[in-house]
């Protein structure tokens, strides 16, 4: 009998994420990219011919097709258990298995972004990719795990282009970077100023640097600290006495002191918008106490935002992308039901080409037997294709077998179109 596996029989996933297990294993668990290649390595040792290690914040994850994939999980658990150095016996319940369209639909669903710690987090698509580029240069790749990769990435920019799942911020630095380019536009114009080096203004800094700022300085009343800081973000230091005329070329200033005193005043602020000829200012306070005296906020041209009022931006776009969620994970099941359907149908592919083979056989024995008698041919060729389904129905029938009759008739109409419901296509 042909074995009617596909390849979504054989798509498998084996991992842990920040649902079904804890920190701490995940962290033991995780592959750092130096690692990636022993890891690799090991899963190829250990039969598995296709796989992508997927390793992040959120999740540690291999996916993989194999012709036996109950047997492949098992293979893979044991590597991941090596890796962390632990038993398997100890990532039990904390480990997820899926094999089939459930693994489709998970590796769909990781590609979109969908099955994220935040909802539509535009670098796990990015994180998908270069793990795929690193089993393919590891040689751990195939025709069968490049079919589901391609697939995902197709989903994933069908969420992306289809919905809005992806377009609000969601985290505090994020909030920042849109209100940033809400007021100046393109940030590639614009001069930034950090004042300080907490943690917050540091993180906010690296996004706008990321999103395109043009030029970022940084100051502090320590000049090695200020001097740190620059080294990290590779930016220009500035004199914490120059603040005034600073504060007059920035576009945007971040606050990171938290010095228990406002290191920027109203005063000075309005004296910089003069300077500046009222060309609007962005000034993010992430100083806890607050850096920036709160009558900024009453200040035409000036625009103050803390921590909590980027907050309730962030919350705002993680509430717009759960609401996008819905339209989103439709688009994934509908990619989902196609790749499986187009599975099948490929499914069917050598048996069609088998009955070709079979047909153009019997044409060409006919036309030798008839010579040039083409009616004599066509009925040789009728006679002849019919006479086997003929005699199996004939014995069916006599064997009393009421029930394969009647599922061999509906066969023959179905695949014969008998009752005439399917209209030909041009060139039938």
């Amino acid at each position: 009998m042909t074995d009617r596996s596909t390849l979504v029989d054989q798509v498998l996933v084996v991992g842990a994420n920040h649902r079904s297990s804890s920190l701490m294993l995940r962290d033991r668990l995780f592959v750092e990219e130096r690692a990636l290649p022993a890891v690799l390595g090991r899963l190829r040792d250990a039969g598995v011919h296709q796989a992508v290690v997927l390793s992040t914040c959120d999740r540690v994850e291999v996916q993989a097709v194999d012709d036996h994939p109950e047997e492949a999980m098992a293979r893979i658990t044991g590597v991941l258990a090596n890796h962390a150095e632990i038993a398997p016996n100890d990532m039990a319940g904390q480990v997820y298995t899926m094999t089939g369209r459930e693994a489709v639909r998970h590796i769909f669903a990781v590609a979109g972004s969908l099955d994220s710690l935040v909802i539509g987090e535009p670098q796990v698509l990015g994180q998908v990719k270069a793990s795929h580029r690193q089993s393919t240069e590891a040689g751990l790749t195939g025709t069968g795990l490049e079919a589901v990769l391609q697939a995902a990435y197709g989903t994933a920019k069908r969420v992306r282009t289809e919905t809005a799942v992806g377009e609000r911020p969601v985290s505090i630095a994020s909030s920042a970077v849109e209100i940033a380019r809400g007021l100046h536009g393109d940030l590639s114009d614009c001069v930034g100023l950090l004042i300080g080096a907490g943690d917050m203004g540091e993180l906010v800094a690296e996004d706008l640097i990321k999103a395109g700022l043009g030029t970022l300085r940084v100051t502090h009343p320590s000049d090695s600290r200020a001097d740190g800081l620059a080294r990290r973000l590779a930016c220009h230091v500035a004199g914490f006495d120059d603040l005034p005329a600073l504060l007059a070329e920035s576009d945007i200033v971040l606050t990171s002191m938290g010095a228990r005193r406002h290191v920027v005043t109203a005063d000075m602020v309005q004296a910089a918008l003069a300077a500046r000829r009222h060309r609007p200012v962005f000034l993010v306070d992430t100083g806890i106490p607050g850096d920036v005296d709160p009558a900024v906020e009453r200040i035409d041209d000036a625009f103050l935002y803390d921590l909590n009022d980027l907050e309730k931006v962030a919350m705002e776009g993680r509430a717009s992308r759960e609401a996008e969620s819905g339209a989103a994970w439709r688009i994934l099941d509908q990619e989902v039901d196609r790749f499986l359907r187009g599975q099948t149908e490929r499914a069917a592919v050598p048996a069609l080409s088998r009955l070709k083979s079979f047909f153009e056989a019997a044409r060409t024995q006919a036309l030798a037997d008839a010579g040039d008698d083409a009616e004599k041919a066509t009925h040789l060729l009728v006679n002849r294709l019919l006479h086997a389904p003929f005699e199996s129905l004939r014995r069916t029938a006599a064997g009393d077998r009421g029930d394969d009759l009647d599922e061999a008739e509906r066969l023959l109409e179905q695949l014969y179109d008998l009752d005439g419901t399917q209209k030909p296509k041009d060139g039938d």
